[in-house]
Order: structure tokens, then C-alpha cells, then sequence
């Protein structure tokens, strides 16, 4: 069996929450909304790999440093 690198945690305002999902190189969390979905995703393989679609047009991906970048740029503004 391969290493467990991370775990992920789900929480909704129904009180439903799912905690210790194991993964070896990547997890990601798909937010169904009508018909869009916003998906989250972060890969563990050589660096912490952060993922965000919003739709097929609207993509970031990058390393976990330059998305704290983003958001705190964005929060500078």
C-alpha cells in the first residue's frame, strides 16, 4: 500500500462532515452549482500543486506559495 501524504476534510452547514480521506499524490473537491462547478484541487507529488476551476475558461494552477500570493495580492486591493 502507498503512503498516505494528506488527508481531507468536508464540511456543509448540514452538519454533514467527512474527515480523514487519505491520498497518496492528489485530493480535489467538486462544488456542483446548477450547471457550473467550481473545483478544487491540490496535488502532493514534488511541490504542493494548488488547482481552481471555475468552468474550463477560468483555471489557476500553481504552486501553494503562489496561491497565497494571489489571495493576499487580491486582498491588498
Amino acid at each position: 500500500m502507498s503512503d498516505i501524504r494528506m488527508t481531507t476534510e468536508m464540511r456543509t452547514d448540514y452538519d454533514c462532515e467527512v474527515t480523514g480521506m487519505p491520498a497518496e499524490r492528489w485530493s480535489e473537491a467538486v462544488f456542483s452549482i446548477g450547471d457550473q462547478e467550481l473545483v478544487v484541487e491540490v496535488s502532493v507529488e514534488k511541490d504542493v500543486i494548488v488547482a481552481v476551476m471555475a468552468g474550463e475558461d477560468a483555471v489557476w494552477k500553481g504552486t501553494l506559495e503562489g496561491f497565497r500570493q494571489l489571495l493576499q495580492s487580491s486582498l491588498a486591493k
